[in-house]
């Protein structure tokens, strides 16, 4: 029929091999059941790449309609996820590399037995840490809520929802954080990634005495004087 299809294209013959592969469409779609996305737009989408492969079949090349169709639709799928499937606006070299540090984060989470760490994720993505943090954050706008939606007493996590127009209290530690970010750039090298690798990378004492050539002794010192002075620079600045 393909061949005949392309030989003498007829609307008739064409809008029926559309809906003779309408379930391959569907059970394309169905793969990706388990996603936010409505199904019955992810069939649509599913089924409007099955019409271009249709049209863009080339029979005479030996393979499978299926062989072709398939990630025709898979690819239409994908797009639509990276393109549309998104509460707010964020720029396609951001969705992708939030993708990409989703999958890192599943697959590392199962070899590991634990939750990766932000180093984990960076050295696993290709990534620096600065780039998976944003890539953590920026994933947030997935989803969003409503500002008429209604106030659940609990939220699944037990911390009671805000409402949007609400005191933020955030917004108290705005001038906390400006204190210190300068307090930060005031710091050595060195002290800077302590801190970065116990309070970002998530490691022990141990694990950063390896990483700085220092002993576990020295490390615990050091933090507890940069800590000292991180806090200082917060008091004043507050004050």
């Amino acid at each position: 029929m393909f061949l005949e299809l392309r030989a003498n294209p007829t609307p008739g013959l064409r809008e029926h091999l559309i809906e003779l592969h309408l379930p391959l469409a569907r059970s394309v779609a169905s793969r990706y059941r388990h996603t936010p996305q409505p199904f019955d737009d992810l069939l649509q989408v599913a089924s409007m790449a099955l019409v271009k492969a249709v049209d863009r079949f080339e029979p005479d090349r030996g393979l499978a309609f299926s062989s072709f169709a398939v990630p025709t639709m898979i690819g239409e799928i994908k797009r639509h996820f990276r393109d549309t499937a998104w509460a707010l606006h964020v720029p396609r070299a951001l969705k992708e590399r939030i993708l990409l540090v989703e999958r890192c984060e599943r697959e590392l989470s199962s070899k590991l037995g634990r939750a990766p760490t932000v180093e984990d994720l960076g050295e696993a993505a290709g990534l620096s840490n600065e780039a998976v943090l944003d890539a953590l954050e920026a994933r947030s706008a997935h989803d969003t809520e409503s500002i008429d939606a209604a106030l659940d007493d609990e939220t699944e996590t037990g911390a009671r929802s805000e409402a949007l127009g609400a005191d933020d209290v955030a917004l108290e530690l705005v001038d906390v954080r400006s204190a210190l970010s300068s307090a930060m750039d005031q710091l050595g090298d060195r002290d800077r990634k302590i801190i970065e690798l116990r309070f970002v990378g998530g490691l022990t004492q141990t694990q950063i005495a390896e990483r700085v050539g220092v002993s576990q002794m020295q490390v615990s010192r050091l933090l507890r004087s940069a800590l000292a002075e991180l806090r200082e620079a917060v008091d004043i600045g507050g004050a």
